[in-house]
């Protein structure tokens, strides 16, 4: 009955895995791929929403892989990585950057604080310089700020 746990280790590494690539890839040798994410938008979609297809692939693999080789750790793997995907898209596109009109009334500390740590990141329009590079672990300080302001 390991599948739970491999399901929240693999949804707790996706949040290193995407600390670092946001850090060092995408503010690194990946920047020009992540740039227009930085700017201001010119329409809907960004040359930067590819990396959505860069990080479902593993997800999709891990299932089809696990799923054909009846290998349950592959599979709960790829759905963990899943999960986090889709609760990156909801915080970081609906949420953060409001590309669909849900959740713009939510008020809570933690997404609050969420909020601002992502607003201190996209301070910064050139790929140095750059902080908060995490998504759902945010630092202490975001969350004493948010705590003592109103959305």
């Amino acid at each position: 009955m390991l599948n739970p746990f491999i399901v929240i280790a693999s949804f707790l590494l996706m949040e290193a895995t995407a600390w670092f690539t946001h850090k060092y890839i995408m503010h690194g040798i990946a920047w020009w791929f992540h740039r227009d994410h930085h700017q201001p938008k010119s329409g809907f979609f960004e040359f930067n929403d590819l990396f959505l297809l860069i990080f479902a692939i593993p997800s999709w693999l891990f299932i089809m892989i696990g799923a054909m080789t009846k290998n349950d750790a592959q599979f709960y793997v790829g759905i963990g990585i899943a999960i986090y995907g889709l609760c990156y898209f909801l915080v970081h596109d609906v949420f953060i950057h409001q590309r669909f009109p849900w959740f713009k009334r939510t008020d809570n500390v933690y997404l609050r604080a969420i909020r601002k740590a992502h607003k201190v990141h996209h301070k910064h329009l050139e790929k140095e310089d750059g902080e908060c590079f995490g998504m759902l672990i945010v630092p202490l300080k975001y969350f004493r700020e948010a705590m003592h302001s109103k959305a």
